[in-house]
Formats: structure tokens, C-alpha cells, sequence
């Protein structure tokens, strides 16, 4: 099973929350940094890497001996990646997108697809757990590409783990990094804080994933400061408080040490567990759903 951590905006502790689940998940897991343009949920499991792969974005390669500049390739392209002027046509590459639109539409075979590198995806183990990450390369303004190819090694984790669930640190917000790292999932957990700016980016994060129709459940970070509006707003839309982990200071502390919070103060193991326990109910009740 795929359980994806998201939240509204950044800075919630979703991190803190994916990094104390891996720890402590018991069963076969991989933990899965989606958050391609700013990662680090390795500052937290301190995995050792063991192998770093190039990914790469299809572009469009030119042969201007072929071109006859009939457009057909710019009025196709909305991003304006490629286009033409004058007499000359112009390849813009860090604004493809590699639908292979334009190769697939040249009359005249004048493009054949090229590449630039996008990123790179990190492979690794945390003490018993395996650890995948996306690193997209500085100065890229596109993440879904690379995420996507994060992505398609879901599959062979699952059958070289022997079913190795799979726990998602996705990226903040509801723009499409975050709609594609959740989108798969098969568990949705919601990092919010209890504060009028963590309530609105929560609302915006549960509008943007409920219609998905996936388990979805909150946990509540710095329990104890502001007010109960995101719980009123949980109760009002029938979202389950899975956790709730409180505003203390040795979770801070821990925090910024770089340590695994479930790992450093012990209390809130329990906390943890039961998220987790909250989690997998929340799957096997909507699995059992689905097969009546």
C-alpha cells in the first residue's frame, strides 16, 4: 500500500510526521522522498545512498536541414518551447515539457527527441528500510516530470520487497506536485497545525484531495497553541483526527537535531503507532468496501 504524507503548506511537520512513521512502521516499508524540489526527509532517516541515477526529460533535437518552418510544432505547443522566427526555428528546453507532441507532429521528421538531465534519483538503505529520492536539478521549474519517474519504480519496490509498503513524504500544497504525489495513494494523511493560517491551507489541501475518494485522516501538529477550528472543520466534513502531536519543546529540540522524532521522545511512540494503526484500518476498511 502506498500512504501518502501531505499537507496545505510547508512547515506543518509533515516530514516529522513521515520520518517517525517509517521508524516505526514494523512491516516491510519504503520510504519515498516526493518532494523533489526541496527534499530532506534523508536529514532525518540519514540514509546511506548507494546509488545515484541521472533522470532525464525528452526534448525536441532539431535537423534544420529537414525544416521547412511550416509551424506546425509552435502553434502545437502551448508552452511556447518551440517556435519560429523569421526563417530560424527556435528550441527553448527548460520549457518542454516531453509530451513529444511536436516530434509526433513534424511532416517532414525535422525533430527527433534529445534529452537534458532533470534531476536525479538517489537509492539507498536506512538501517533496514529502503529509501528512494527525487533531487530535481537546480534552476528546474517543473517537478511532475521527475516525480513521475520516482514513481514508476513503485511497482518493482513492491515485488523486490515482497510487498513492501510504501510511505510518500509529498510536497507541500495543492498545485500539481502535490496532486501527483498523492494521486496514487492509497492513504491520504493531512499535516495541518491548529492555527487560522494552518486551518486555510487545510481546507484548501481537503478540497483539493477529497474528491480522489481516498481514506483520508488528519494529524494535528503543535497540538496545544492556537485554537480548535481545524477540529470543528474535522468534525463538520467527517475527517478523522488520527494523531495529534503536541506544541513541546523536545519535539523542537529533537527536530533540530535531526533526529526522528518517534525515536527521540519516547512518549510519543504510543501517538505514532496509533496513527499508523489508524492508517492501515482506514485501507483495509475501504478495500473491504470496494470488494462488497
Amino acid at each position: 500500500m502506498i500512504y501518502a504524507i501531505a499537507s496545505g503548506k510547508g512547515g506543518t511537520g509533515k516530514t516529522t510526521v513521515a520520518s517517525s512513521l517509517v521508524s516505526l512502521w514494523g512491516d516491510p516499508v519504503t520510504a519515498v522522498d516526493l518532494d523533489v524540489e526541496e527534499p530532506n526527509l534523508h536529514l532525518f532517516l540519514k540514509p546511506e545512498i548507494s546509488r545515484i541515477d541521472p533522470a532525464y526529460i525528452e526534448i525536441p533535437e532539431a535537423d534544420e536541414s529537414k525544416c521547412t518552418l511550416c509551424r506546425e510544432c509552435s502553434t502545437l505547443c502551448q508552452f511556447k518551447a518551440i517556435t519560429v522566427m523569421g526563417d530560424t526555428l527556435l528550441i527553448f528546453p527548460e520549457m518542454c515539457h516531453g509530451c513529444g507532441g511536436c516530434l509526433a507532429i513534424c511532416p517532414e521528421g525535422a525533430l527527433s527527441p534529445g534529452r537534458r538531465q532533470l534531476g536525479e534519483i538517489c537509492h539507498g538503505r536506512a538501517g533496514g528500510t529502503r529509501f528512494v529520492m527525487g533531487r530535481l536539478r537546480v534552476g528546474e521549474a517543473m517537478s511532475p516530470p521527475l516525480m513521475r519517474q520516482v514513481k514508476a519504480l513503485f511497482a518493482d519496490i513492491a515485488a523486490a520487497d515482497n510487498g513492501s509498503d510504501i510511505i510518500v513524504d509529498a510536497p507541500p500544497g495543492v498545485s500539481c506536485p502535490a496532486v501527483s504525489a498523492v494521486i496514487d495513494a492509497d492513504c491520504v494523511v493531512l499535516v495541518t497545525e491548529p492555527t487560522p493560517f494552518g486551518l486555510h491551507d487545510f481546507k484548501l489541501a481537503w478540497e483539493a484531495f477529497s474528491p480522489f475518494g481516498k481514506p483520508m485522516g488528519a494529524v494535528i501538529n503543535r497540538a496545544g497553541i492556537g485554537d480548535d477550528s481545524v477540529k470543528r472543520f474535522c468534525a463538520d466534513k467527517g475527517i478523522p483526527v488520527w494523531a495529534e502531536i503536541p506544541f513541546d519543546r523536545a519535539v523542537a529540540e529533537a527536530y533540530s537535531r535531526g533526529e526522528v522524532v518517534a525515536e527521540a521522545v519516547a512518549p510519543l511512540r504510543g501517538t505514532f503507532r496509533q496513527l499508523r494503526n489508524n492508517m492501515r484500518e482506514a485501507v483495509r476498511e475501504k478495500v473491504a468496501a470496494c470488494a462488497r
